[in-house]
């Protein structure tokens, strides 16, 4: 799932920041919850400051779902964030998450240490997200380590996209509704409440 958020801007504007959030959960895990809420933060404490820079910004948020997912956007470690494709996090750390093992993973879920001035934090502080856009806007972000070019998944991210798509699997086996898409051609539309039932009824009258 992928969200796409434009923040406007002069139409002569003559630069563009492209910046991505990528993470596993925005419900459970407290280090995607708090970098996200830190990254709204930071949009818009410098929205002025990008205007009149006339730049316009593109923030496009992605919950990624699946190991193929996290292979395809060379995601290897939650929360991740990106400014014109390079990871703000130019120092690689993690560590286990105690939020996220409520997951049916089979085992523990590391998440992203971010270091900023010498210091660790276990959500991107503001300032780390507003000195990477600035930078980005006024100068040159320095390249990620060249290291995370060819990293695989780690194994912990495996394990929890696999316990989530089982734990998917056997929600679905126990409900005793039709799948959203066999609901949309069961019956007319006008018959839906009494066909497939509402949102607060336990079971669907075509199940």
């Amino acid at each position: 799932m992928q969200e796409t958020i434009h923040h406007k801007v002069p139409q002569a504007a003559r630069q563009r920041i492209n910046i991505d959030f990528l993470y596993i959960d925005l419900e459970v895990c407290k280090r995607c919850i708090k970098t996200h809420a830190n990254l709204e933060l930071a949009l818009s404490e410098i929205s002025h400051i990008l205007e009149m820079a006339g730049v316009e910004v593109t923030l496009r948020k992605t919950l990624v779902a699946s190991e193929a997912q996290a292979e395809a956007l060379g995601f290897f470690s939650t929360p991740t964030l990106r400014v014109n494709g390079k990871d703000i996090a130019i120092e690689f750390r993690d560590s286990r998450c105690a939020s996220c093992e409520a997951c049916a993973c089979n085992g523990t879920v590391n998440c992203r240490v971010w270091v900023f001035q010498g210091k660790e934090y276990n959500e991107a502080p503001k300032a780390m997200i507003i000195d990477a856009i600035l930078q980005e806007v006024y100068g040159h972000m320095p390249a990620q380590e060249s290291s995370a070019q060819s990293r695989e998944v780690p194994e912990d991210l495996r394990r929890f996209f696999k316990g989530k798509a089982a734990k998917t699997a056997s929600a679905a086996e126990e409900s005793p509704c039709c799948q959203p898409a066999e609901q949309a051609v069961c019956c007319e539309t006008s018959d839906k409440t009494a066909c497939c039932g509402t949102p607060h009824t336990k079971s669907c009258g075509c199940a």
